[in-house]
């Protein structure tokens, strides 16, 4: 029996040549692929700086660090998302504080934020979730308003479109960030990026990412180049290795390069489930709002609340598995989690979270997927949901 993941990398001979031309230089690491990668993602997105990473966990986790979160500082994000989305703030020392989400979009409500912020809210981390663009613009005049930092947490959002401007453009942010996993928009295998307009915060990632190391001459603390050889440099930050190969960056920007097609393809499947589905009357779907252009990183169908909803929703995700078909559960509330719990997290924080949680089921959506895949998606649907 064929299986269909939910989500799927596409590598083709581009990518295979560009990785093997890298492999036979004389770098595979810390070379010019590195530069090269960030000037293209600052090309597509309009974003000045670029620094890209190891992935998409160590971009969150730098990002915060460059906006200098620590113990006691507060940073508001969506419960709907990967751990990463919170954890980096645990990583510095801060505390999470979760806003709900929205009904129709699932993306942080910033209503929501208004009632959380505070004194000792240093950042506001909104997850454009499953590729539609959180409501950027109302985010940071909040987040301004109140002397906050705006990290756009964009790992579901490369190629989407906000008010006619790239997500990673960071017109509504202070950085950026992307993931390039194998189910995201592009991939480099693991693979992260952080987008900033401001020099200071470029600077301070560039360390962050090698050591907290510097060899920039207009950055050292000692003065005189007399007491400097070639050799010279100094850490000025406790940094991470989180650097990333010239290979990874070398099938980044071959990746790059078909994004726009990867996008539209997403897009046209997008549409192909809204029109067939939108006839099954116990579920609903995902919505796209007019000013934005989804990159439909994910595709999330809703049972409709009715009675054991759980029950019906585990037995639907069981049938859908059996018959091959990769279906996921995107996410259970962050706070949750047993480790959030151990925390002082409770459930019913984020009612709305919660009532998402309990029915939804992402299906398949990548561009390997052929016609025939999206219709016997879509009949298995039909068959799975007709037995309950």
């Amino acid at each position: 029996m064929k299986k269909i993941p939910y989500g799927h990398q596409y590598i083709d001979k581009d990518e295979i040549n560009a990785v093997v031309k890298v492999l036979k230089s004389d770098w595979i690491t810390q070379g010019p692929r590195i530069k090269e990668f960030e000037d293209a993602l600052c090309k597509y997105t309009g974003a000045k700086y670029a620094v890209v990473v190891s992935n998409g966990t160590a971009a969150l986790h730098i990002a915060c660090l460059a906006a200098g979160i620590k113990k006691n500082n507060e940073v508001i994000t969506s419960p709907i998302t990967f751990v990463a989305s919170a954890n980096c703030v645990l990583y510095c020392g801060g505390k999470v504080v979760f806003a709900d989400v929205q009904e129709d979009t699932v993306n942080i409500s910033p209503i929501e934020i208004e009632k959380r912020i505070s004194k000792k809210t240093k950042a506001i981390i909104p997850v454009h979730f499953a590729g539609h663009p959180s409501d950027s613009e109302e985010i940071y005049y909040i987040a301004k308003k109140h002397n906050s930092i705006v990290i756009e947490d964009a790992a579901h959002a490369l190629g989407a479109e906000y008010k006619d401007s790239k997500i990673g453009s960071c017109r509504y942010s202070d950085m950026a960030i992307f993931s390039f996993h194998p189910v995201k928009s592009i991939t480099t295998g693991e693979g992260g990026a952080i987008l900033t307009n401001r020099k200071y915060l470029y600077e301070k990632l560039l360390m962050l990412r090698n050591h907290g190391i510097t060899k920039n001459s207009s950055q050292l603390t000692a003065h005189s180049s007399e007491l400097r050889g070639a050799w010279y440099y100094e850490q000025q930050y406790l940094g991470f290795n989180y650097r990333i190969t010239d290979f990874q960056c070398a099938l980044g920007i071959s990746q790059l390069k078909k994004l726009d097609k990867f996008i539209e393809r997403r897009r046209e499947i997008a549409q192909f489930y809204d029109e067939a589905l939108s006839n099954i009357d116990q579920i609903e779907l995902p919505v796209e709002r007019k000013y934005v252009k989804s990159a439909w990183h994910l595709y999330i169908i809703r049972l409709k609340d009715q009675p054991k909803i759980e029950f019906k929703r585990r037995n639907i995700f069981n049938y859908l598995r059996k018959s091959g078909i990769g279906v996921q559960v995107h996410y259970i509330p962050v706070y949750l989690h047993p480790y959030y719990q151990k925390l002082g997290y409770r459930r019913g924080i984020c009612l709305h979270a919660e009532e998402f949680y309990q029915r939804a089921i992402s299906i398949p959506l990548h561009y390997s997927m052929s016609n025939k895949d999206i219709q016997y998606v879509i009949d298995t649907i039909a068959k799975a949901v007709s037995k309950l």
